[in-house]
Parts: C-alpha cells; sequence; structure tokens
C-alpha cells in the first residue's frame, strides 16, 4: 500500500510523533491505573473513537484516508461504474435467479470489456487518469475490476460494510481496496474524481447512486460528466422518464444529462467526444437528439 504518512521531519515537527507514543505504552507497567480505559490514548482507543459523539471524527477519517492513499497513488481521475450485484458472468448465466438476470448477464461482459479498454487507454498516459472504480463487489462491479486487472492495469474497489458477509471481489488492486461505514462518504470517493459515470442494470443500490449523480449535476454541485446508461430497455423499462418531463417535476433539457450505450465501444465513443466538445456526441447509434428547452427554475 502507497506510504500516505507524511515523512517525520524533526525541523518541522519537533514534537514526540504519536506512533512512537503508541510504542512506548505497549511496554509501561501493568497496573490498574494503566489497565483503566481512561488512561488510553485517544486516537488509539476503539472504544473512545466508536462512541455516538464521535460520529463527526469518523465521518471525516472516512473521508481523508482514502484520499491520501489515492492522492499517494496518483489517481487524478476515475471512471465510475455502478451497476448490480446480482449480474452474473455468461459462464453462470444458465444458473441465475431469474431469467431476466441470465440476459443481463450480457452486460457483466460489456462492463469488463469496458473497463479493459479503457484501463488500456488509460495506461497509454501513464496511468493516473480514467482508472476504473466500482463498488468492489461481485456482479457489474467484479467485471469492472476484472477488466482492468485484464489490461494489467490498476482499479479502485470502495466497499462498504453490510448486514451480511460483504467482502472485496478478487480482482481490486489491493492497495486501492477500500471499506466504508458511511454510504454518503463512499459516494463522495466515487464522484470526486469522476471523469465519467456508467451505470449498467442493477437494484436498489444502482438507482440511488445514479439519481445522487444526476442531481448533483442538475443542481450544480458537481460539473458535468458524461453519464451512459447501459442498456436503453432496461431503463426505459424501469422508470419512465419522458413522464417526469411531461409532468414538469424535471425540465426537458434534464434528459440531456445521460445518454444510452449498448457496448463498451460506444460508450468509449461518447466518453471521447465529451473530451473534446464537452458534451455527448449525438450520433451514437441508440441516442435521439435531446429536444432543447430553457431552465425554468425548477
Amino acid at each position: 500500500m502507497p506510504d500516505i504518512r507524511r515523512p517525520h521531519d524533526a525541523r518541522r515537527h519537533p514534537l514526540r510523533d504519536s506512533r512512537s507514543d503508541r510504542q512506548a505504552t505497549q511496554h509501561i507497567p501493568d497496573t490498574p491505573q494503566t489497565r483503566s480505559p481512561t488512561y488510553r490514548l485517544a486516537f488509539a482507543d476503539e472504544d473512545f473513537l466508536t462512541r455516538e459523539d464521535l460520529r463527526p471524527v469518523r465521518l471525516q477519517l472516512e473521508l481523508l484516508k482514502p484520499e491520501l492513499a489515492m492522492d499517494a497513488a496518483g489517481v487524478t481521475s476515475t471512471i465510475v461504474l455502478f451497476g448490480g450485484a446480482r449480474i452474473p458472468e455468461p459462464s453462470k448465466a444458465a444458473g441465475a435467479r431469474t431469467e431476466t438476470l441470465g440476459r443481463l448477464s450480457a452486460y457483466y461482459e460489456e462492463a469488463r470489456l469496458f473497463a479493459e479498454k479503457m484501463t488500456r487507454l488509460s495506461m497509454e498516459t501513464g496511468g493516473h487518469e480514467n482508472v476504473i472504480v466500482t463498488g468492489g463487489g461481485p456482479g457489474v462491479m467484479e467485471a469492472g475490476n476484472r477488466g482492468a486487472q485484464d489490461a494489467g492495469g490498476r482499479s479502485i474497489g470502495l466497499n462498504i460494510v453490510l448486514p451480511h458477509e460483504q467482502a472485496p471481489n478478487l480482482f481490486v488492486t489491493p492497495e486501492l481496496c477500500f471499506n466504508f461505514h458511511y454510504f454518503a462518504i463512499r459516494k463522495m470517493h466515487f464522484l470526486m474524481r469522476a471523469a465519467a459515470i456508467c451505470v449498467f442494470p442493477g437494484g436498489f443500490g444502482t438507482l440511488d447512486e445514479l439519481f445522487e449523480a444526476l442531481t448533483l449535476i442538475q443542481t450544480g454541485r458537481m460539473a458535468k460528466v458524461p453519464v451512459l446508461l447501459f442498456g436503453r430497455d432496461f431503463w426505459e423499462g424501469i422508470v419512465n422518464w419522458e413522464a417526469l418531463a411531461e409532468a414538469g417535476t424535471i425540465s426537458r433539457v434534464d434528459l440531456d444529462l445521460f445518454a444510452y450505450v449498448e457496448t463498451a465501444d460506444e460508450a468509449i465513443a461518447a466518453i471521447e467526444s465529451w473530451a473534446g466538445k464537452g458534451e455527448i456526441r449525438q450520433d451514437i447509434p441508440g441516442r435521439e437528439p435531446p429536444v432543447k428547452e430553457e431552465r425554468t427554475g425548477d
């Protein structure tokens, strides 16, 4: 793992190093006083750090630790992959819990292929930009990390502690494998370096991540980036975008915040077009030209 600690310089940091203090406490006499929880160093006291009162500190630490590690690893921008954990790889499609999940396994392969091709392009310029980042779990997430590994490159996994057992997939680059308690901080890390967001079929988590990103872009809280939805039939089947525009709950121009793609190559073409023009290319197969409309202040 990259060393995310600042180098010690006695001239700049004349006070005793906190790591040295922690080591020193391992050699103190065993007495009622030293066994008391109040004697523990605050930063080494897990019971203290997990108190409800310390939530603001934990939020800050959870934001800071991955940030320092990615800075140390030289990750300057990412390509985000969201998608369902239950979508199987094609070789296991026959055993999927539903027929639809079996058909959606085609998107596992597209996610893997997309990540492989994007990683190869990234490596041509040093591997610091457009690094693949996923939620670190199975399904589409596994496919993304797997594709990056197939290309011989790095990828990031942002795991989350869940009530049921959840572990990183084996294709995440170990020194870029993180674990979160707070969904909100994890979402921030997904989007802080995002150069593009690719969303594959999925469930509640995928929908949550998609709508969070669209809301931030719509409201100007993050810069516009390509938002690419893989699988027009799937997305139009579960979200009636047109009804939102007709109802006036979104502006029709908001429908231009995302585009549909079906294949890895279409997604790469959209991202490359965006890099040159700052908008999603309109001649991508399956992409309908948007109806321009001034925003009405929703």
